[in-house]
């Protein structure tokens, strides 16, 4: 519906895209950005003040969105209030001055609809005929601010808020500048100035709010906004909107009134349902939230918003629950999620066959239906694994998405396993692993021998608690970190994320640099723990959990970090291979081969066996094998390692369950040669050699 207008205002053709603006308008009058687009396309055509009407009528259908905020920002230019000085000058490079303030709209329009190349052009355009006008900052600096220049935009803007304090769309973008800086005080400052000059203004009040919210205000910004709850801003959009601002302020009950309202005026729309069932639930109102879903259900009984938090007032898989349900399927027979619901009562009664005849008629209606898929081939590998490979196999088949026929082909993996094919099996996996070696990381360097190693320096006084955790590829390492954050260790897991810490811990180059003495070992844990504060620890106490081990790094631990604890998860190293090939691992090292992946497995082992076997630092080795899948016996392996007490995780929080102990010698034959290197060392740790 969007695009026709989004294309007649890049051509400029202002009355097309004034027509389809009307059009999409009142087709949905509820649509925020029908209503910007409207304002977009009536700036085009030079009526400033029904645009500044229709972005205001935005924001009062979406207060939250901050975007509506800054395209009002724009709006608010004195488009033709050139001086004289500026006319001359553009007179003299023989510039029509009058073009100034449609460049500087085209300028805004163009950063309205993303297009920040054609914004700057006509920015620099229009620095030709004016380069001091503020307006000419204003449009620079926002197309710095979408570009994540910042700094560049804050300086810019706040250079010419100087030469023109008074000028009211400078004090807006400076606003918007300190707010993209994070700066909301400030933002909040600028924005107030302009509150005092126009303080019927609804979009800068709201805009306020919003800051003293992000400042943890929420009870400030309720009030800021309960001036609008009266007469015609009291719309919906503002009634829920203060609704949660009171529930984030532990408000309640003056939260639920606005609620109630809002729901009642729009029940179907999730943003007036969610924050309302956060209120009964506060409050206990369970018997006023039945009621009033069920009538709202009444009138909209295809509303499936509804009926999800009508279930939510159930307990999970009681009578009430499946009354529920059951007039969730008449208002809604063939809607997959009441269908996936009655699949849940049926399988927490333990009624498998009603969950397969349910899984069967949602990949009716939707083929290739994920859970339902897994729910019919899990039921096949008990009863028929080769007809369990055979509907993998169709699946493959069939997946249109390259990363869906991965994931299924790892999958027909397991189901060769289960149907006794480990050949087959094992080939698959690793076909897989080898076909995106290129896209994994290169497995770590791993120093040939223990160097000599400095003295353990004794404990400090006090000492922080320092855990640096670790396991290698198939280990199961990540049992024992969900363990922990359930159990609220300061575990920190984000060497595997996005923004991972600039340590030498993160490095490649730090073993190497260890061993030919190019790394200071001081300075490796001088540095390590300049990155804490960054990573959200203040005062030393950090579980870490590694990416790699190597007992190289023990020359910077042993003298500077002796309170630390190295703890390491162990398995039988052939069921880790196994475990590798089949389910990948936490860090995505590139296994070109088992061989491959066998050598790098035997050599990083045997330098765990070397730490244990000479206790070069204090350290647990815990051996998940046969508590890898027991969340209670996971918490008491820690409990007892380090001497504390440690809550159970859910279950469920372990995530699928993976092979049993032993699992490899099923695949003796078809990894035999892999698994040959690593037996010397799984008898160092403790296992048979078959």
């Amino acid at each position: 519906m969007h695009e026709p207008i989004i294309d007649a205002l890049r051509r400029g053709a202002a009355p097309e895209a004034l027509a389809a603006a009307r059009e999409a308008v009142a087709a949905q009058p509820q649509d925020a950005t029908s209503h910007r687009l409207l304002a977009a396309a009536l700036r085009l055509g030079g009526d400033r003040e029904a645009a500044l009407s229709a972005i205001d009528q935005a924001i009062a259908l979406a207060p939250e969105n901050a975007d509506l905020h800054l395209e009002r920002a724009g709006l608010l230019l004195h488009e033709r209030q050139l001086d004289e000085a500026q006319a001359a000058l553009a007179r003299a490079t023989g510039l029509d001055p009058n073009q100034f303030p449609a460049y500087i709209i085209q300028g805004h329009l163009a950063l309205g609809r993303g297009d920040l190349d054609e914004a700057a052009r006509l920015s620099r355009t229009a620095s030709r005929i004016a380069p001091e006008h503020p307006h000419v900052a204003a449009l620079e600096g926002g197309v710095a601010m979408r570009r994540g220049e910042v700094d560049r935009a804050l300086a810019l803007i706040s250079a010419a808020a100087e030469r023109a304090p008074e000028d009211p769309q400078l004090r807006h973008s400076l606003g918007f500048a300190y707010l993209a800086k994070g700066h909301f005080a400030f933002a909040e400052q600028a924005f107030r100035t302009l509150l005092e000059r126009d303080p019927s203004s609804r979009p800068l009040r709201v805009l306020i709010a919003d800051l003293l919210r992000r400042q943890g205000r929420p009870g400030e910004a309720a009030d800021e906004l309960t001036p609008l709850l009266e007469g015609r801003d009291a719309t919906v959009p503002m009634q829920r909107l203060v609704g949660e601002l009171e529930l984030e302020a532990g408000r309640d009950d003056r939260a639920l009134p606005l609620l109630r309202q809002a729901f009642a005026a729009q029940p179907r729309d999730r943003r007036n349902v969610l924050p309302l069932i956060e209120a009964w639930r506060r409050q206990g109102l369970f018997d006023e939230a039945r009621t009033t879903l069920d009538a709202a259900l009444e009138e909209h009984a295809e509303a499936a918003d509804l009926w999800r938090a009508r279930l939510l007032f159930e307990e999970f898989a009681s009578d009430g629950a499946r009354e529920v349900i059951a007039r969730w399927r008449k208002a809604m027979p063939d809607f997959v999620p009441a269908l996936e619901a009655q699949a849940t009562l049926h399988d927490q009664a333990g009624e498998t066959d009603a969950a397969e005849d349910i899984a069967r008629l949602i990949t009716e209606l939707q083929p290739g239906h994920t859970q339902a898929e897994l729910r019919l081939i899990d039921g096949l590998l008990k009863r028929d694994p080769d007809a369990a490979i055979d509907r993998v196999a169709s699946l493959i088949a069939r997946a249109p998405d390259p990363n869906v026929k991965r994931t299924l082909r790892q999958l027909l993996g397991r189901c060769l396993d289960i149907a006794g094919q480990p050949d087959a099996a094992a080939a698959t996996w690793a076909e897989l692993h080898a076909e995106v070696v290129d896209q994994r990381l290169p497995l770590p360097e791993i120093s040939q021998a223990t160097p000599r190693l400095p003295e353990l320096a004794p404990l400090p006084d006090p000492a922080s608690a320092v855990l640096l955790l670790w396991g290698a590829p198939g280990s199961l390492v990540e049992r024992l970190a969900v363990t922990f954050e359930q159990a609220g260790a300061p575990l920190r897991a984000d060497r595997f994320g996005a923004r991972p810490p600039n340590d030498p811990m993160q490095r490649y180059t730090t073993v190497p640099g260890l061993l030919d003495g190019s790394l200071d070992p001081a300075y490796m844990i001088e540095l390590w723990r300049a990155a804490l504060p960054t990573r959200g620890i203040t005062d030393g106490n950090v579980f870490d959990w590694l990416l790699w081990w190597d007992n190289a790094l023990l020359l910077g631990l042993r003298p500077h970090l002796p309170e630390a604890v190295v703890m390491i998860a162990v398995r039988d190293p052939r069921d880790m291979l196994l475990d590798w090939l089949a389910n990948g691992s936490p860090v995505p090292f590139a296994l070109s081969s088992p061989e491959a992946g066998a050598r790098w497995l035997a050599a990083t082992l045997s330098q765990v066996a070397d730490l244990h076997e000479q206790d070069l630092f204090p350290h647990r080795l815990i051996k998940l094998d046969e508590i890898a899948q027991d969340a209670t016996a996971l918490a008491q392996a820690i409990a007892d390692a380090l001497q504390i007490r440690v809550a159970v995780p859910p279950q469920q929080a372990l995530g699928p369950a993976r092979f049993e102990a032993g699992h490899w010698r099923h695949f003796r034959d078809a990894l035999g040669d892999a698994f040959d290197l690593l037996t010397p060392v799984a008898q160092r740790l403790g296992y048979p050699a078959e």
